[in-house]
């Protein structure tokens, strides 16, 4: 079932490009066309290898075919014919076959494919992760001890995939049939249709399978599934409940059962299935109340996207809530998995830089902020599919499904234990406070790399904290500045085993320096002397604001927030040098530029406003206009060179 999403949008795209085709497609390449819509592939490629004249698009369903049936050698050969065709090549075409070419372990050939998609979609979310990604590949495929795997005896031929917890058990999904019988098979692989199965945890095995629940299991695809922590609230996938006679592509939908005196309730629709798309994959968090899903719904980034979606105290599902661009991608995610100890979200992707066919990931989230993106490496990850990974909070042990070549045959389900923890990064908490411990909310805090490099900075709220997520085993250092207090700075790392790092940056007050400023607020009084900032200056030329006149910006933005009625007029000002009409001009961008940046750090944009003024106030006798030839020193020029930020309002 892992593929199912990725039919919609395959083979709708057949259907159209079809229609669209320039070229005549022979009655034998439709025949194929058709074979390979209803998702018989091997049928379709029998056909197509029989034409004697493939359109571009034949070629691209040929090519398509053999990769979604895992004959990746054929896939590879198919779409090194296939790019032949420059005029007709599509990007999607340079993307798949760099997938196809990573999964026959050829990386430095996959990059290629991939530097020409990404010229193609530089502002793709894979193109965006390829490129900021694709240097660690030495290191991905690289085995750093961090897991510990083991194959289960209890997989067979058939596919076993998708396990979740139910209490101290195991339930998966499998076509696996423990009675031959003459039942329908699934076009895409020739298999029957999954079932679910449950099976007891056996020291570091599973033991024997069976049916979970007889009535739950439909003659289609039925899992995979979530439970609550307790084991009384269940979610299912499944497409067997709908009527499809009529239809040769059958949505996937999810269906709800409670337990009650030891026995499971007649399942129910969930109340976002929709006909028009899937829904499924859920995983609950331990309540029962928020759950995480999979659907390929209109409105998302382009295949299958994640979903978060929460239960009120009525028993109603909230409007799912997508999660976002630096999860989903214009490709598939998928089999999201939440681990509440640490707040790590895992899932599983072909989006995302990976090293072949679907890998899995992982990213730290604290309420709607969400941390990097990781990729999980060797040897959880493979040049083939990866996906479906659970762990158990506790013990840092959990399942997921790989249909790498060492197990039985199609997707088969192991054990892994996470030997140093999740690889999702750190959390770096902390607060920021006096020395005698008070809090100081409005507190500038600034992260920093090992070299000084500023890497995230936020304003602390009322309590005071604040978090970062960050690499793993680095150098990193915290300062915080607030008015009032000399700067504070807290060093620190990311080594070790322990996820959340707890910072906390004190700061101490000068004596009597906060009564000193707030007699000097009067208005007229230029605000940037007041605080002794330093020179505010622009390359030659310039009114981008540097690094260094942002230092000094945060200081009047600090000031503005501690004094939220106050308004001033940012003033900027230059010397002789140059016509009068370019002075004005340059000083007025300079000024706005940095209004402009100060705006962003207070309540309301109308407590300052640039004003450039040019040359019309300088504040000694160096004027050079028209005949006029100044004999001032540069040191004389430079004080005409300046920034002013004058109090209109207290």
């Amino acid at each position: 079932m892992k593929k199912l999403y990725l039919a919609f949008l395959i083979f709708s795209l057949i259907r159209l490009n079809s229609a669209a085709q320039q070229e005549t497609k022979s009655r034998k390449e439709l025949r194929g066309d058709k074979y390979a819509f209803v998702y018989s592939f091997d049928k379709a490629i029998h056909i197509y290898k029989h034409v004697h004249h493939l359109t571009v698009d034949g070629k691209r369903n040929l090519a398509r075919s053999y990769y979604n049936i895992n004959q990746f050698t054929n896939a590879e050969a198919a779409y090194a014919n296939l790019v032949k065709d420059t005029f007709q090549i599509k990007p999607n075409d340079y993307y798949v076959y760099a997938m196809a070419l990573k999964s026959n372990a050829k990386y430095s050939e996959a990059e290629v494919m991939m530097d020409k998609y990404k010229s193609l979609k530089p502002y793709d979310a894979s193109s965006r992760s390829f490129e900021e990604n694709c240097k660690s590949l030495p290191v991905l495929v690289t085995d750093q001890g961090k897991y510990r795997i083991e194959h289960l005896n209890l997989n067979s031929e058939a596919d076993d995939f998708g396990t979740c917890f139910l209490k101290d058990k195991v339930v998966f999904a499998s076509s696996r049939v423990i009675k031959e019988t003459n039942e329908d098979r699934y076009n895409w692989n020739n298999k029957p249709f999954l079932d679910m199965y449950i099976s007891e945890v056996e020291g570091p095995q599973l033991g024997e399978p069976v049916i979970f629940s007889k009535a739950m299991n439909t003659k289609r695809h039925d899992g995979t599934a979530a439970y609550n922590r307790v084991g009384t609230e269940m979610a299912y996938t499944s497409n067997g409940h709908t009527n499809t006679e009529n239809e040769h592509i059958i949505g996937l939908q999810m269906w709800m059962s409670s337990k009650k005196d030891s026995v499971w309730s007649t399942p129910s629709p969930f109340s976002l299935n929709n006909e028009n798309y899937s829904v499924g994959q859920p995983c609950f968090l331990a309540d029962g109340k928020t759950m995480y899903f999979t659907s390929d719904m209109p409105g998302g980034y382009g295949g299958a996207d994640l979903y978060k979606t929460q239960k009120d105290e009525a028993g109603n599902w909230s409007k799912p809530e997508n999660l976002g661009g630096k999860i989903n991608t214009e490709r598939d995610e998928m089999f999201p998995f939440f681990t509440e100890k640490n707040d790590i979200l895992l899932f599983t992707s072909n989006g995302h830089f990976g090293l072949g066919g679907l890998d899995i990931f992982m990213c730290a989230t604290s309420g709607t902020v969400l941390g990097k993106v990781y990729n999980a490496g060797a040897p959880l990850n493979t040049q083939y599919d990866d996906f479906a990974v659970i762990v158990n909070d506790q013990s840092n042990k959990g399942y997921y499904s790989s249909n790498r070549i060492s197990g039985c045959g199609g997707d088969d389900i192991y054990s892994v234990a996470f030997l140093k923890g999740l690889n999702a990064g750190k959390k770096i908490t902390g607060v920021a406070k006096d020395k005698n411990s008070k809090v100081l909310p409005n507190t500038f805090i600034t992260l920093l790399d090992g070299d000084g490099i500023i890497l995230d900075t936020v304003t602390t709220g009322a309590d005071a904290g604040y978090f970062f997520f960050v690499d793993s085993d680095k150098n990193f250092r915290l300062t915080g500045r607030k008015l009032t207090y000399n700067d504070g700075r807290t060093d620190l790392n990311s080594f070790g085993s322990e996820f959340i790092i707890e910072a906390d940056v004190i700061l101490t007050m000068p004596p009597k320096r906060e009564e000193i400023i707030a007699a000097k607020l009067v208005i007229g009084a230029d605000l940037g002397k007041i605080l002794e900032l330093k020179s505010i200056y622009f390359d030659l030329n310039k009114y981008d604001i540097r690094p260094d006149a942002e230092i000094e910006l945060d200081k009047i933005v600090q000031i503005m927030n501690v004094y939220p009625n106050m308004i001033i007029e940012l003033g900027s000002h230059t010397d002789c040098r140059n016509s009068i009409a370019y002075n004005q001009k340059l000083s007025d961008r300079r000024a706005k530029a940095s209004a402009k940046y100060v705006q962003r750090g207070i309540t309301s944009e109308g407590r300052v406003f640039g004003k450039g003024y040019g040359e019309k106030k300088l504040v000694n006798g160096c004027s050079c206009e028209k005949k006029v030839v100044s004999k001032c020193t540069e040191e004389e020029h430079a004080l005409n060179r300046r920034t002013e930020f004058i109090i209109l309002k207290k």
